[in-house]
């Protein structure tokens, strides 16, 4: 058995999702992808969900072994953000042609980039990435990245998840695995110590991690590795020396988390840093597991005293929002760790929910989305955009917070829209993000604009003036005639 296939069926024979759990062997083997609908998109392949989860690490080089177009789709489809190094802003590929293909020059020529890329920018590990056509080929990049790498002296790391071997949730996992074989627990970091922990699944998007991180620091706690957002190579290759892990999007490294508890022995739980109550949560827990694994108790005394010095900052900057923004209505067209953890952000603020997206939700998201709206009815699968324009032009909502592809659902409607994805320029997580997401749903729902745009357009409210030029010499003699013999009948100019 090839190690893609043997990799893949080790995924999708996941012991940590209850979802999986629940399923015979038959629908296990299956996995978690769906069936395509035809003429429909079907979202992110599985090379596309390697890539977005390895790319924030940033002194990374990434090589994607493809014809370029590969490459050009995925590149910078996230709104990570980087303290430091900016190589992996930098695209790599091997660019391969149908003359490469033909000539089975695909091995060759990997094999020539990765010694440029090393000579141009001596990076401390490259990344290579396999897509669809160089799978379909027979390309052996492990064998390539394993010569590469006795050859030139550092670390060259296969990612195997060509695309056509499932969705892109499935390639954030292979992306896991590649972790796992490859980097975590190669080097053994001389620093280690009771508080040093793991985050998984946080892409630091607009900088979010950055609002969280200092909290730590003043409890004295250590990220080791942060997993992917705002990673350095050699962090993650000693992450296998912390104590404690947080999970932040489970459907994207769960296997990791599981694995590397096994393996070293690190515990993990998942939590969330956006809303107030679920950031202090997520405090407690990380101070609680490292008092398990023999951290000093007093640091659980400090962090309730951090708690609550930062919620009653926190609190205090919220009461100016809380009379504008009670009782306004939102609806929230996203998925996975958003659709329950914003949903709390919200209602603690005295915001009304009237529907929540729950497409990739896990099992857990569903169950936590439940006890939090106490109504199923306020959960949907899938909208389509039909029925999201007829929610919003009937004002059933004041505000859509999603992604930026429906955001023109919600322009058209004429109702106020907030990124809440990806590619958001705000970051929302920790205390100060909170309060960050609340002012940036004032600044939409108040904005002087809607009122304008919901006025009816000037030609509907007045008739259409008509601009008459002037008239010609011919044209006037002609209207003295027509009124010279206006009302005049047949009997007034007798018989002839």
């Amino acid at each position: 058995m090839s190690l893609l296939r043997a990799n893949t069926q080790d995924v999708f024979n996941e012991p940590a999702c209850e979802k999986n759990r629940g399923k015979d062997a038959k629908a296990r083997k299956e996995g978690c992808s769906k069936p395509l609908t035809p003429g429909a998109a079907a979202g992110g392949c599985a090379f596309d969900g390697a890539k977005i989860v390895l790319q924030p690490i940033t002194d990374v080089a990434h090589l994607i072994h493809a014809p370029l177009a590969c490459e050009g789709n995925s590149w910078d489809n996230r709104g990570a953000a980087s303290s430091g190094p900016t190589l992996w802003r930098t695209s790599f590929t091997t660019d391969l042609t149908e003359l490469n293909v033909v000539m089975g020059q695909g091995e060759r020529k990997l094999f020539k980039a990765i010694r440029e890329i090393k000579e141009a920018y001596g990076p401390p590990a490259i990344f290579v990435y396999s897509t669809c056509v160089t799978a379909l080929i027979g390309d052996d990049i492990e064998a390539v990245c394993k010569r590469a790498a006795e050859k030139f002296g550092l670390a060259v790391v296969p990612v195997n998840a060509p695309g056509f071997v499932g969705s892109k949730n499935l390639g954030n996992k292979l992306a896991g695995e590649a972790l796992l074989e490859h980097v975590i627990g190669t080097v053994e970091p001389d620093d280690s110590g009771p508080y040093d922990i793991n985050i998984l699944g946080e892409f630091n998007l607009s900088g979010e991690f950055w609002l969280v991180k200092p909290l730590l620091d003043r409890l004295g706690i250590r990220v080791r590795a942060c997993i992917p957002g705002d990673a350095r190579y050699v962090d993650i290759a000693g992450a296998h020396r912390a104590r404690a892990a947080m999970m932040v999007c489970s459907t994207a490294l769960i296997n990791l988390a599981r694995k590397m508890e096994e393996r070293w022995d690190i515990p993990f739980f998942e939590g969330s840093f956006y809303g107030i109550s679920a950031t202090s949560e997520a405090l407690r827990q990380i101070s609680q597991m490292l008092v398990k694994k023999g951290a000093d108790p007093e640091i659980l005394g400090r962090t309730e005293a951090l708690i609550a010095e930062e919620e009653a900052i926190a609190w205090k900057k919220l009461a100016a929002y809380r009379p504008r923004l009670e009782g306004k209505r939102v609806l929230l067209n996203t998925g996975g760790v958003k659709s329950w953890s914003v949903v709390h952000a919200l209602m603690e603020i005295g915001i009304e929910i009237v529907g929540t997206s729950i497409k990739k939700s896990t099992v857990e998201d569903k169950e936590r989305i439940k006890q939090i709206l106490k109504d199923d009815n306020h959960m949907f699968e899938q909208m389509a955009p039909r029925e999201l324009y007829a929610m919003l032009s009937e004002h059933k909502a004041d505000i859509m917070l999603s992604g930026g592809r429906t955001q023109f659902i919600a322009l058209k409607a004429k109702t106020p829209w907030l990124d809440i994805n990806q590619e958001r320029q705000h970051p929302y997580a920790g205390y100060d993000g909170m309060v960050e997401l609340v002012r940036q749903i004032d600044i939409a729902i108040h904005n002087a604009i809607w009122g304008q745009v919901r006025e009816p357009a000037p030609w509907d409210c007045q008739p259409a003036v008509r601009e008459e030029r002037p008239r010609t010499k011919s044209e006037t003699a002609t209207l003295h005639v027509v009124q010279e013999f206006a009302g005049t009948t047949a009997d007034d100019f007798g018989e002839h």
